[in-house]
């Protein structure tokens, strides 16, 4: 059966994509059974400890998500994926062997899911940023879904199948499983031929300077900061359920390892079960009130964790959660994946990854500290009361839409016409750009520059300035300075998006008739380094 351009599973359609999700769905399954495997072998200790389960998955991607960006746009995905899972498998064996032989301390246990963290962090930025290159850009908001479904499926499988192995055979068939599951993924890697299309805007930059182009482009984009912004405000909240979980099963419920693996099950099964209405809650509700209900429901659910001791009741409450947790996350997955170009994609996800999972790593261990501290009913009541502000926060801090907005490339900009070559690593220069204005336009002209100033500060400026001649109020001057000549360069050959062409033809659309801004590019010449003779 075809599916429609705009079904929820539309980008199944496409081969790669399609096998790609299923191989993921067994990774995911093999993730949240090592996760259950994990946990159990710590639940009879203290709850801190317990709760850095979470930490050690999480906290790799907080150090590493940043250079792991860097690599995704630096070198070819595909071979960045692969070697993550590899990575992966390596230590997913040691792990495996290590359980059979009863060797597994708690300090062995939580060092090598460290090294597992790292491994996703290394995958994380390079895995969000193919998804482009495998649907359609207006698929984009279905892929991410999807995502959030593969891994609510496979919670609603992984965490039953982890408890009941743990519970019959022990915590090392669950870790062999977790490790067999990587050859997958790997496999249909290995198959795929990634078009070649895509040109590395990093090439010839060092790590740090890589790592602060991207930097440099979330600060000056104002609709991710706003995704970033949502994440904050929701991510320690959310990080409650799943760090005290455990807890609540063990202490609460009375359950053991089999019964914190359906608890865990069932808020899967109500993610997939809300993949079939979330597109029409969307579209009721819209992108802030969808934000808005799905952190309430997960505050709804906190409290009646916090209170209920009847493991039936708990879990009747897990099921909107599911649908909750999807629908919060894939919400933030897309904005933020149909606001990034593809020079800084992979570095813009990483620091997406790095609030997400970093929110959850430096707060996993907090709850368990509060929930020994003051009682689990009460940390769980405190995770909700910070869920509720972060929903009344929509309404103050909402997301920007994405109407109109085109990350695709737009080489609008010639070559510089200069009289001598200048090297890779000159600098600073100065750009100056000068624009004749008519008094009536003034006041919209330099309104529409501040979109302006942000594109150019977003591509490479370190600082920028709009400023008036005072003998010839009609004319303004346009400064911006770029660190070097390579940073310039790259402005003119892969970073400018149509965004950037659309801000700068509103701008020019005031100029009076008949005229055209002029551009020069000047050097740094204090030092003598960059005087030059034409032709040299």
């Amino acid at each position: 059966m075809k599916l429609s351009a705009d079904s929820a599973w539309a980008p199944l359609a496409a081969r790669v994509f399609r096998a790609l999700w299923i191989a993921q769905l067994v990774s995911n399954t093999g993730t949240w059974m090592q996760t259950v495997g994990a946990q159990w072998l710590l639940v009879g200790h203290s709850a801190a400890l317990l709760t850095l389960v979470q930490t050690a998955s999480s906290l790799p991607v907080v150090l590493l998500a940043l250079p792991s960006g860097v690599l995704a746009d630096r070198y070819d995905r595909r071979k960045v994926l692969l070697a993550a899972q590899i990575a992966m498998l390596a230590v997913s064996t040691a792990l495996t062997v290590l359980a059979f032989q009863g060797a597994l301390a708690p300090g062995v246990l939580l060092g090598l899911t460290f090294l597992l963290g790292c491994g996703t962090a290394l995958m994380g930025p390079a895995w969000q940023a193919i998804q482009p290159e495998l649907v359609e850009r207006e698929q984009l908001g279905q892929a991410a879904a999807l995502g959030a479904v593969n891994m609510n499926l496979a919670r609603a499988v992984g965490p039953a199948l982890g408890g009941a192995v743990v519970a019959a055979a022990g915590a090392g068939w669950v870790f062999a499983f977790n490790a067999l599951s990587y050859l997958g993924i790997a496999s249909v890697l290995l198959l795929w031929r990634a078009p070649a299309t895509r040109q590395s805007a990093t090439q010839g930059e060092g790590l740090l300077t890589a790592v602060q182009a991207g930097r440099r482009y979330v600060w000056h984009a104002p609709g991710v900061r706003r995704v970033l912004l949502r994440t904050v405000l929701f991510i320690p909240g959310g990080a409650a359920l799943w760090s005290l979980l455990p807890l609540v099963a063990s202490r609460s419920l009375g359950l053991g390892s089999d019964g914190y693996g359906l608890l865990l099950g069932v808020v899967g099964v109500g993610a997939v079960a809300g993949a079939f209405v979330l597109p029409a809650i969307r579209r009721r509700l819209g992108t802030n009130g969808t934000l808005a209900a799905g952190t309430s429901v997960f505050a709804v659910t906190l409290a009646v964790l916090a209170t209920t001791r009847t493991p039936w009741l708990a879990a009747v409450a897990l099921l909107p959660a599911g649908l909750a947790w999807i629908g919060v996350l894939s919400t933030l997955n897309a904005a933020v994946q149909q606001r990034l170009p593809g020079w800084v994609r992979g570095r813009g996800l990483a620091i997406y990854l790095v609030v997400f999972q970093g929110g959850q790593a430096l707060t996993a261990p907090l709850w368990g500290t509060l929930a020994d501290a003051v009682g689990l009913t009460t940390a769980m009541l405190i995770g909700a009361g910070i869920l509720v502000g972060s929903a009344l926060s929509v309404r103050q801090w909402p997301m920007h839409s994405t109407q109109g907005i085109d990350p695709s490339l737009s080489a609008h900009w010639p070559v510089p016409p200069l009289v001598f070559e200048p090297g890779p690593a000159d600098g600073p220069v100065l750009v100056s750009v000068t624009y004749r204005v008519a008094q009536r336009n003034w006041a919209a002209f330099t309104d529409r520059m501040r979109h302006v100033a942000r594109s150019r500060r977003r591509t490479g400026a370190v600082t920028w300035g709009l400023f008036q001649d005072g003998g010839d109020p009609d004319r303004f001057i346009e400064n911006y300075l770029v660190s070097s000549w390579s940073e310039h360069l790259a402005q003119h050959q892969n970073r400018l998006t149509a965004n950037d062409r659309r801000f700068e033809d509103d701008a020019r659309g005031l100029l009076v008739e008949g005229t055209a801004p002029e551009i020069t590019h000047a050097f740094d010449a204090s030092a003598g380094s960059m005087v030059r003779a034409p032709g040299a």
